[in-house]
């Protein structure tokens, strides 16, 4: 086994730990593979058949902060929101809470209805179906639309555009609401966090219209704003404006269609609240068109090569709360369908929709006034979604309980009567049930000090990560140094005239990439359970050696047994096996990487092999070490995949590097190998050699290079090192010719916990 050298690694650990920067510890492979594993366990009740593979980056001019393409997350941790936020604690949660979004969209969101939307409007055509008009307004708006998106390609593209902003606003709301409900624990306190961030950077109304008397916003965007803070948040920041301001009603008004959208599950319902909501503000998004056309043609006329899309990504570049439009062709998981109702904003939305009732009545009022004669002083909003003041005339003030007015279906206090409205809302989706509840009794009460859980566990985590990546940082480090050490050895060998003048090479991957641990983990299942069978027979063997007693059936022997005499085999003699403690053992293996060892599967075998003797021995706590050798022109090349002593538990995953090379000048590299399993201190030191048998490099090859290879086996033997040849297919008759008969035929891999138990029996003298 690879024992790992602790004391090392930990004095190594204290020095680096204190000296990780923010940029090392948010864009490092450790963190972007904590998110990973996250996403695999957390995704799996869905049986999600792809891994989410996560990109953490660090861009501080950027003004991305975090994006998907439905096959991987990218997160700008270097983003200026992200590095304002003081403490690394609270910076990781920001970025959990990224992650969390964007994943939210691989999960959830529909790529392809959005491509279809897209495809459909490029052609003037509404997807999935017309929107409901529901005011003069409105149709009067919708033939305006298509008159000005069929004027040109760019007014086209710039609608497109606009059209998909808004469809990404209501989806943040869908997927956020859907992450919260679904996944409490780690990724619902970072979005939580995220949340809480954007909402306190969030402008009041009263910010926005400073910010449009300033240039610096349009009046589209402030409602795009409030629609955004509305369908995330459930609120919406008035500041001093009243509620019947246009920025404000004219969220109002489509509240309901809102609601409606953010419960289902299906995406075309999503879609068709960005198609009314293109309808229904397009006095303001033609005006917001027209200016951004200004724009881009005073930047093009300056030489600019900007687009109209990238000049529409500037202007809305700058709202707060918003995301980048993610891409990808995927349909969303599998839900089910008792969670399309839930809502973690409830209370807030409750509230905002009295809010809306509260302008829905002072705009009945004022109807009231201009038809006696008095003068309206503000501007008349034609809708028919409107919710009627009550019965007796008082206007709604203060919280919903207090006016008698129901969050859910807008029951009137004391009245079994419900407002009437021309919308759809409100309606609970059709859905599957089995059996009824039978409630008794209950009340209904609200908690206004009601705060949300609070993850505990955050410091921890984020301490755990930073030891990660400080002994991530000491153990490449102490890799470095033994890889000098191992030069030096290497080095210092008396190879023998024959290899005199040869240049030796070692070469270990100090660190190992996560393509070599996925790559093993998809292969090494069936591998592990043959290195079981293994570890059980020599068990078995091991346990029979300690305990001694009486050996039977026997073809030699001393003691006849007399109850024995009727077998015809022959094997009727027994004698006793004395009590023997178990001895250590060490074991090396040497594989040949040359280019021959490409044909017939021979490096797939050698490898295959490689992984069950190491796992074998790891779980023995038997010391192992395991080399390939090759050739570069006049080098000899040694590849170190495992070290009798190690320091990042990374040994198996390097052993998927092992693979076909150069030409092999096997002599260099065995007595490599066999000199430095020499040196170990155990009773039992084996290696075995995995080759094809032929050596083959520039003036070494053929009888000559066999006896090389004889002699140092004699050599080493006489140290004590017991050789087993491995063999492959019709290699038998080389490895024999070369090493004699101690070979092993690994061909058929499910054979070798028989072939190599029978071998080491036979070594060991059982």
């Amino acid at each position: 086994m690879a024992r790992v050298n602790h004391k090392l690694v930990k004095q190594r650990l204290n020095e680096k730990r204190s000296k990780i920067t923010d940029r090392q510890f948010f864009t490092s492979r450790l963190l972007a593979g904590h998110f990973e594993d996250m996403a695999a366990a957390q995704t799996r009740r869905y049986r999600y058949n792809r891994r989410v593979h996560v990109n953490l980056i660090w861009e501080t001019n950027s003004d991305t902060t975090a994006f998907t393409d439905n096959q991987s997350i990218l997160i700008n941790c270097g983003n200026k929101f992200l590095t304002k936020v003081r403490g690394r604690e609270n910076r990781y949660q920001i970025v959990c809470g990224f992650f969390a979004h964007e994943l939210g969209h691989v999960l959830y969101t529909d790529f392809l209805a959005s491509q279809t939307h897209m495809n459909m409007l490029a052609q003037g055509k509404w997807f999935p179906e017309k929107p409901v008009l529901k005011t003069k307004a409105d149709v009067k708006n919708e033939s305006a639309l298509w008159d000005y998106a069929n004027d040109c390609p760019e007014n086209m593209t710039a609608l497109q555009y606009v059209a998909s902003f808004i469809s990404n606003v209501i989806e943040d709301g869908y997927i956020e609401e859907r992450m919260l409900i679904n996944f409490p624990g780690t990724l619902k306190y970072g979005l939580e966090s995220l949340r809480d961030h954007h909402f306190e950077e969030m402008p009041t109304v009263t910010q926005l219209i400073e910010d449009e008397d300033s240039g610096k916003r349009h009046l589209f965007e402030s409602i795009l704003q409030n629609i955004l803070s509305y369908v995330k948040y459930g609120e919406i920041k008035y500041g001093d404006e009243p509620l019947n301001d246009v920025r404000i009603k004219t969220v109002f008004d489509i509240i309901l269609d809102i609601d409606n959208a953010l419960m289902s599950n299906s995406a075309k319902e999503r879609i068709q609240i960005t198609n009314y909501i293109l309808v229904h503000c397009w006095e303001y998004i033609e005006d917001y068109l027209e200016e951004c056309k200004k724009r881009h043609n005073d930047a093009i006329s300056m030489g600019s090569t900007i687009t109209i899309s990238e000049t529409l990504a500037n202007m809305l570049g700058s709202m707060n709360g918003s995301s980048t439009t993610g891409s990808g062709d995927s349909t969303p998981v599998a839900q089910p369908s008792n969670t399309s109702s839930k809502q973690t904003t409830a209370i807030k939305r409750a509230k905002t929709k009295v809010d809306a009732g509260k302008t829905n009545s002072i705009d009945n009022s004022n109807a009231d006034k201009n038809e006696s004669g008095s003068k309206n002083t503000m501007p008349q909003t034609e809708t028919e979604n409107n919710i009627l003041p009550s019965e007796s005339g008082e206007e709604d003030a203060g919280s919903d309980v207090e006016n008698g007015l129901s969050p859910i279906d807008g029951t009137l206090k004391g009245s079994g009567k419900q407002n009437v409205t021309a919308s759809e809302g409100g309606r609970i989706p059709y859905h599957q049930t089995d059996i009824l509840s039978e409630p008794q009794g209950g009340t209904t009460k609200y908690d206004n000090d009601y705060q949300r859980q609070k993850y505990d566990r955050a410091a921890s985590d984020i301490e755990r990560l930073l030891d990660k990546m400080a002994e991530k940082e000491a153990c490449k480090e102490l890799e470095n140094a033994r890889l000098k050490e191992l030069r030096d050895v290497a080095q210092n060998i008396a190879y023998g005239d024959i290899h005199q003048g040869v240049n030796i090479c070692v070469r270990r991957i100090n660190s190992v990439d996560e393509g070599l641990i996925d790559q093993y983990n998809e292969i090494s299942a069936p591998l592990l359970a043959i290195s079981k069978q293994l570890k059980k027979s020599i068990l078995r063997q091991f346990e029979d050696h300690r305990r001694g007693g009486k050996q039977t059936g026997l073809m030699m022997g001393r003691r006849l047994e007399v109850r024995a005499l009727c077998r015809n085999d022959g094997k009727v003699f027994s004698k006793n096996a004395l009590p023997n403690e178990i001895p250590h053992l060490s074991v090396g293996l040497l594989i040949d990487e040359s280019g021959s060892m490409s044909s017939a599967d021979r490096c797939t075998y050698a490898r295959a092999a490689a992984i069950i003797l190491y796992d074998f021995c790891e779980s023995l706590d038997i010391p192992i070490m395991i080399y390939g050798h090759s050739t570069s022109r006049d080098d000899v090349e040694l590849f170190s995949y495992a070290e009798f002593e190690g320091f990042d538990n990374g040994d198996k995953y390097r052993l998927m590097d092992i693979h076909a090379r150069g030409s092999n000048r096997d002599g260099a590299a065995l007595r490599f190998v066999a000199d430095q399993l020499s040196k170990r201190s155990e009773d039992v030191k084996i290696l075995i050699l995995i080759s094809d048998g032929q050596p083959a490099h520039s003036g070494y090859s053929g009888t000559a290079a066999e006896e090389d290879l004889r002699g140092i086996k004699q050599e080493y033997q006489k140290k004590g090192i017991l050789f087993i040849a491995a063999a492959i297919g019709d290699d038998k008759n080389n490895i024999e010719r070369i090493y004699g008969n101690s070979f092993l035929d690994i061909t058929d891999l499910a054979q070798i916990p028989i072939k190599l138990t029978s071998v080491i029996k036979k070594h060991l003298q059982f």
